[in-house]
């Protein structure tokens, strides 16, 4: 799964990709905004990425795309 993670104030989003579910990074998402706490995903590398919710500004959730190799037609 790849998450993608607005920062307020920040210039970049922030990116990961998930071994998680959707439904199970949607679950941690919602239980770190209702807590008003911090939000903390874990990458496919076992890296941690927190982030206080209230600097959330938008996280978009979504399936992994495979990289288009060569020419095509559309």
């Amino acid at each position: 799964m790849e998450v993608k993670i607005g920062v307020q104030f920040a210039p970049r989003e922030l990116v990961l990709e998930s071994a998680q579910s959707q439904a199970e990074v949607e679950k941690i998402v919602a239980e770190a905004i209702e807590t008003q706490g911090i939000l903390t995903l874990l990458d496919e590398k076992g890296r941690r990425v927190i982030v206080p919710v209230d600097k959330l500004a938008y996280i978009e959730i979504a399936e992994r795309t495979a990289g288009a190799v060569g020419f095509t037609a559309r």
